[in-house]
């Protein structure tokens, strides 16, 4: 008895049809289509066929958008071989479904007898035509990848504090993680002493190390700070920002969920609050406290050399260089367009420049003013 397509299986595939670059083929215009002159990849299947709508329909779309641009040149077509098209399902010897054909330019066939998803079709066409898809390599993983013979030389570097996930490829729990542990990668590959990496722990080659460090399940995650070769249980959240949060802590770092530098990244408690006092005090007074933090500036360094800056620029100039230099900062930042190491020097210029307006700043500094006179 002939299956039935789930409702809303055969509305996916109708609506994709709609819009399709697979070329439906039937008796009247097989002949018109393949084998003449171009080569062509040609599905045969039977609408009430679920593991094809519900597997393999959503790739063949796919494989005929990556070829779109190529439609002079190679085909991609399908044939309702259970429908209009059952001639030519019995023409070519089709008794199952779906069966996929390799058509040449002047009509000899063969079966297609490869990988069905989309890069293994997309290759096969490749390969055989000349033509290349327009499918996007995946960018390369921002996670470390180690393995038995690069393991301890990173996470036991004593110099790196290390966070190394052990994984299985089948293990749905690490798929699931992978995305996530990818974004965080991203936000700390600019941290020369805060690795992110991974371990494929199920490989036999690297069971030894799993064994070493007691891994029963997957994924299990562990950090080995600096200073140490003794490995912590990771035991935190396993979203983005727990694990941003966790290495934050852990490695002095200051960075932000998605990438970039958070906001407190470069402030300093002893200058902020002078640069609130700097922002709100009249003109003949800024230069007194302009000296002030020179001092403090000299004594504790990092990024100390910004406010200054910033109190120079204002004692030499006007009142409207907050405003114009917070403006050309965020536009800056919005835009993106410069290297991360750039970008982070961006964005602590901007929250210094944020500390001169930062009404907390003005609170610490009353507080800290009155506890002075008790």
């Amino acid at each position: 008895m002939r299956a039935t397509i789930p409702f809303f299986v055969a509305g996916l595939w109708a609506a994709a049809a709609a819009a399709s670059n697979v070329i439906d083929l039937t008796p009247a215009n097989f002949d018109e289509v393949v084998g003449q002159g171009k080569p062509a990849l040609v599905e045969f299947f039977a609408p009430w066929w679920y593991d094809f709508q519900q597997n393999l329909a959503p790739v063949y779309e796919q494989l005929g958008d990556a070829f779109a641009h190529a439609k002079d040149k190679v085909v991609i077509a399908k044939v309702d071989a259970d429908g209009e098209g059952k001639p030519l399902g019995q023409k070519y010897g089709v008794t199952g479904f779906p069966t996929l054909k390799w058509f040449k330019a002047d009509g000899t066939h063969e079966p297609y007898e490869s990988g069905r998803d989309l890069d293994s079709l997309a290759a096969f066409i490749t390969q055989n035509s000349g033509v290349k898809s327009n499918i996007k390599p995946p960018p390369p993983p921002e996670t470390l990848i180690l393995d038995y013979h690069t393991f301890d030389e990173v996470a036991l570097d004593k110099s790196k504090n290390v966070l190394v996930t052990f994984t299985a490829p089948w293990c749905g729990h690490c798929k699931n993680l992978k995305p996530v542990y990818e974004k965080v990668a991203s936000a700390f590959k600019p941290e020369s002493n805060c690795i992110v990496a991974n371990i494929d722990a199920d490989d036999k080659k690297n069971k030894d190390i799993a064994r070493r460090y007691e891994v029963s399940g997957y994924p299990t995650i562990k950090f080995f700070p600096a200073g140490s070769d003794q490995a912590e249980d990771y035991e935190g959240g396993r979203s983005e920002a727990d694990f941003v949060q966790f290495l934050n802590e852990k490695c002095g770092t200051q960075r932000a969920v998605g990438g970039g530098l958070s906001d407190d990244a470069g402030r300093l408690a002893q200058l902020d609050n002078l640069a609130h006092r700097f922002f709100v005090a009249a003109a003949d007074v800024r230069g007194s406290i302009l000296q002030e933090a020179t001092g403090i500036a000299a004594k504790i360094g990092g990024a100390s050399k910004h406010y200054l800056r910033v109190m120079e620029k204002v004692v030499n100039g006007s009142e409207a260089y907050f405003e114009k230099e917070s403006n050309r900062l965020a536009s800056i930042l919005s835009k993106r367009t410069m290297s991360q190491a750039k970008l982070d020097e961006i964005k602590i210029k901007a929250n210094i420049l944020r500390a001169f307006i930062d009404k907390n700043a003005e609170e610490t500094d009353s507080v800290a003013r009155d506890a002075a006179e008790l």
